[in-house]
């Protein structure tokens, strides 16, 4: 049943693309989780963030993987927001700021992104 919502969601743009900056966001997710509990926490909250971490993957991966599209064309967009959310994520867990090289290779990631996804 889940499948079949997750296919019917997929199979339009607006539905493919919801599905695909919630997987990752859940990738990124769950990356930052791990970096918290591995260098930024201590004793059980370390436990928790690797639960935490471990759970946004698990996710992640079902997302991802269970609507049936062309994954290699989609995945042009999947790296741009994937490279956005972990950004917004540095930022707002972490208080890292984009570096002008950082912006620069980013505006790279979209426009590749872009040319992946509509290019001809």
């Amino acid at each position: 049943m889940i499948k079949a919502i997750f296919n019917q969601f997929a199979g339009n743009t607006g539905g493919a693309l919801a599905l695909l900056f919630s997987a990752a966001a859940l990738e990124a997710l769950g990356d930052s989780c791990f970096q918290s509990g591995l260098h930024r926490s201590t004793g059980l909250d370390r436990a928790w963030y690797a639960i935490g971490g471990a759970l946004a993957l698990i996710l992640y991966g079902v997302v991802v993987n269970v609507a049936p599209w062309k994954f290699a064309k989609l995945l042009g967009i999947y790296v741009v927001f994937f490279f956005v959310v972990a950004q917004t994520l540095a930022w707002l867990r972490f208080g890292e700021l984009p570096t002008r090289p950082m912006l620069i290779g980013g505006s790279l990631i979209i426009a590749g992104g872009a040319i992946i996804c509509w290019g001809r």
